[in-house]
């Protein structure tokens, strides 16, 4: 019977499989508060749909790390941040673990946004001293306008947001036992912080532009919803979601395992 999950190989199982150089997907989620009706680990989900793309293109997915970086959601109770050394720390021990053993065709599976920054500085690492590109699939970036609409019937972006949608409709498809549609409440955004009205998650606006600056989640929403409208939330939406996510990952896995790897662009440092 082959395997797809790396927990459920034996050791020996893994390594014979070592010389094909297998693609070795490693999912990446968080620990966050998703608004009053969806679960705060949306780990899972990432988990789920890694296991979805190994299966179509015979990748195995490692383990999903549930922590990511997001200082901006500590003040929710509930939440399991990694501080931005510590994830990159992590992150880069966990590839290393493949690295090592000269297993070269490694792809990130993003399930969290605000691991994006540090997944780059990692990756940036991995090339300068191992000669290695490990790209990273947004799994929530991935939706064109086109499917945003195929699957809500509304114009690209429509409904999109921290605590709504796509999250909640794949949660409604995937784990439908776990979310709480008797709990959902209208968008908790529109505050202003320090008399500035807020924009996104990290900036204020002002005279048309947007000034970075370091705010929490509480700062920007009430409830949890940063925007977006949660009662688009479907099995449908999501089951549309779900598949496109998979099969477009897992076109780009095809074509980046028979891709040959690029030479350093600059004499390989060592790691300090």
């Amino acid at each position: 019977m082959t395997k797809f999950r790396l927990a459920e190989m034996t050791f020996r199982e893994f390594a014979a499989r070592i010389p094909e150089n297998p693609v070795l997907l490693l999912p990446l989620g968080s620990q966050e508060e998703q608004g009053p009706t969806a679960p705060m680990g949306d780990f899972m989900l990432t988990d789920a749909l890694a296991l979805q793309v190994a299966e179509r293109v015979g990748a195995i997915a490692a383990p999903t790390l549930p922590f990511g970086y997001g200082d901006y959601f500590r003040p929710v109770p509930g939440g399991i941040q990694l501080r931005a050394e510590t994830f990159c720390a992590v992150l880069r021990d966990f590839a290393d673990n493949f690295l090592d053993h000269g297993l070269t065709r490694l792809v990130i599976l993003n399930g969290h946004s605000g691991n994006a920054p540090m997944i780059d500085r990692v990756t940036r690492g991995i090339r300068m001293q191992r000669g290695v590109v490990v790209p990273s699939i947004n799994l929530w970036r991935l939706h064109t306008p086109q499917v945003w609409t195929e699957a809500y019937g509304l114009p690209a972006g429509k409904g999109f947001g921290h605590g709504s949608e796509p999250l909640g409709s794949v949660y409604t498809h995937l784990f439908p036992e776990l979310m709480r549609p008797d709990l959902r409440e209208a968008p908790g955004n529109g505050k202003t912080f320090m008399g500035f009205e807020t924009s996104g998650m990290g900036a204020v606006k002002f005279r048309g532009i947007e000034i970075a600056m370091p705010l929490d989640v509480t700062d920007i929403t009430s409830n949890g919803i940063a925007g977006g409208d949660p009662t688009l939330a479907s099995p449908e939406a999501g089951r549309h979601l779900a598949e496109h996510i998979v099969s477009t990952a897992a076109e780009f896995i095809r074509a980046f395992r028979d891709a040959e790897m690029p030479p350093p662009s600059r004499p390989l440092r060592e790691k300090i």
